[in-house]
Formats: C-alpha cells, sequence, structure tokens
C-alpha cells in the first residue's frame, strides 16, 4: 500500500467525540485495506492558539477530542482491530502548557503557562531551542461496553500516550462490538515517555490509517507492532499493579509460544523484555513491555494473550 496516495476515505474534524461509547453513530463507515485520512484536533480542541491564553481559561468538557467514530466493516465482537499508521501530518503550530498543581512536580508547578512551538520541516522551535520531530497519536482506540471518556486509557486503547505509535506502526485492538468504532487524536510533534508536566507538544493535523479486523484474536491489552520490537501497553491506577500486568502477559506469551515452562518464560522475561513508561499524568497510569521481534512474532502474541 502507497501511503502517499490520495486516501480512499477523509473523515472531518467536525465529527470528534469524547466517550468511547458503542451507541455512537458512525462518522464514516470502511473497508479493510484502503486508506482512511484521519482531521485531528489537537487535545484543547483547538482552543489555544496564543501564548496568552491560559489552559485554565478553557472549555475542560472538550478536552481530548477523538475523530470519528469510525465504523469497520467486517470486524466484530472478539476480534483484534489491527490500525496500521501510515502518515502523521502536522499543521505548523503546536501549544505545550504548564497547569498548577499537576504532573509528576505538581507540587512545585505554581503557575499556568503556555507556550506556542513552531514546526519547520522535521524540527521544533520551543523558545530559542529546536528537538527533533517525534510524531505520535496521544489518544487512539475502539468503543467500549462501559463507554470510556476519551481521556482514560484501558483495554480499548484511549488515552495511552505511548509514544510507539508513530508512522509505520500497527496498533491491535479488542474489538467489543460490531464495526469497532474506532477514533483517534491527541495528537503530538514532540513528547518525551512520561509526559511529565501534563503536556507535550500538543498540535492538530491528519493521520493516514488502515484497518484489517483479524478474526477471534482480540488482545487482553492493546498491542503495538513496529519494525523491529512489539509492544504490550497496560493501564491501572497503580503503576506497580501496570508493571506486574505487563510482565505478567509477557511471561504468558514466551510460555505458550516459545515452548517454555513458566519459570524459563520468567527468566527469559528478565534477559528479553524492557518495561518503559508511556505517560505518568493521567489517573491511570500507562506502561509497555517491548518485546525483541526475532524472539516473538505479533501472530503468537495476539495467540497468546487474546481474551
Amino acid at each position: 500500500m502507497n501511503c502517499c496516495q490520495k486516501p480512499d476515505v477523509v473523515v472531518s474534524s467536525e465529527s470528534t467525540f469524547f466517550s468511547f461509547d458503542p451507541q455512537l453513530p458512525p462518522a464514516a463507515t470502511v473497508d479493510q485495506d484502503v486508506l482512511v485520512q484521519i482531521e485531528a484536533k489537537d487535545c484543547f480542541s483547538n482552543q489555544i492558539t496564543e501564548e496568552d491564553q491560559l489552559v485554565s481559561e478553557i472549555d475542560f468538557s472538550r478536552i481530548n477530542p477523538a475523530t470519528g467514530p469510525i465504523y469497520v466493516k467486517g470486524a466484530k465482537k472478539g476480534d483484534a482491530l489491527a490500525v496500521t499508521i501510515h502518515k502523521i501530518d502536522l499543521k505548523q503550530k503546536g501549544a505545550i502548557v504548564t497547569i498548577p498543581k499537576e504532573g509528576v512536580l505538581g507540587d512545585m508547578a505554581e503557575e499556568a503557562r503556555t507556550v506556542i512551538c513552531d514546526i519547520h520541516s522535521d524540527q521544533l522551535k520551543f523558545k530559542h531551542l529546536n528537538l527533533a520531530l517525534k510524531r505520535m497519536i496521544g489518544v487512539i482506540g475502539v468503543a467500549t461496553p462501559e463507554n470510556t471518556p476519551t481521556g482514560t486509557p484501558g483495554r480499548h486503547g484511549g488515552n495511552m500516550d505511548a509514544t510507539v505509535i508513530t508512522e509505520g506502526a500497527t496498533v491491535y485492538f479488542p474489538v467489543s462490538c460490531d464495526g469497532a468504532l474506532f477514533g483517534l487524536g491527541d495528537l503530538h510533534a514532540v513528547m518525551g515517555d512520561g509526559e511529565v508536566c501534563v503536556a507535550a507538544c500538543e498540535i492538530a493535523g491528519n493521520v493516514t490509517v488502515s484497518f484489517k479486523a483479524l478474526d477471534k484474536l482480540a488482545p487482553m491489552w492493546p498491542c503495538v507492532e513496529t519494525k523491529d520490537w512489539l509492544y504490550i501497553v497496560v493501564s491501572d491506577e497503580d503503576i506497580n499493579k501496570a508493571f506486574y500486568e505487563a510482565t505478567r502477559l509477557t511471561v504468558r506469551a514466551f510460555e505458550g509460544a516459545l515452548d517454555l515452562d513458566w519459570h524459563d518464560a520468567y527468566m527469559l522475561a528478565s534477559m528479553a523484555m524492557d518495561l518503559e513508561i508511556c505517560q505518568l499524568v493521567d489517573p491511570r497510569k500507562t506502561v509497555r513491555a517491548k518485546l525483541p521481534k526475532n524472539l516473538i512474532s505479533i501472530d503468537l502474541l495476539l495467540k497468546a494473550i487474546r481474551v
């Protein structure tokens, strides 16, 4: 598939939602294996455009919009929805903010502040400094039976803020209703793992994706595939429980896929798995287990940790 070709479907950012709700009417219905361009607002619903606009002054009911929902033909409950991210095109300006009492150093954050960052080619200008762009998607997921707010990460995806969800990655979600009802938003031009001040460079843009439904392979938690790595992404209010679950599923995958007993799989995880932080600033923290593809394939991983 040529990601530079004209998309078959364009979904406008005028169609946004704030909860992964299975009862929402689709904004678009698409076939599998076609290119879909999704226009995304930033996490503030494009309410901040100048540095004198503070996050404390905006309408918080419009935080973390996702574009969609998109009904994927043929996707049914119990399937995995594979979403391949072909391209992320960003607008020319983004914003990063601080909020009093928020973030990892919330006890030291005393004021609301906004900095507008300009994008030039593959660089972001922050104050007098240049940073290399690291395009990524913060909110991405499918409908849940629980009708989950877009700002909440979970088994369906949501506000995972995983820097590995970027161009070239494929993300695998558990489908809980016909059509999956997919959506995404909250693009970042640059974000460090952890998103420690509660925001990244928040920016609007367009994301080109394609979909494929994998029969009866719904994973217990979202998985991400890149060129060399696989990831299991887990969220919990207690970060230690999130790390525990990511490790448990990795050991389960190694045991089931590699013909190892549990203790050998546990030892392999201690040598071959990396535990990484996605974000630390939501009530539910998000982490990921990183697994090398030269040990386990995505097919074997999905079979090992399916619901």
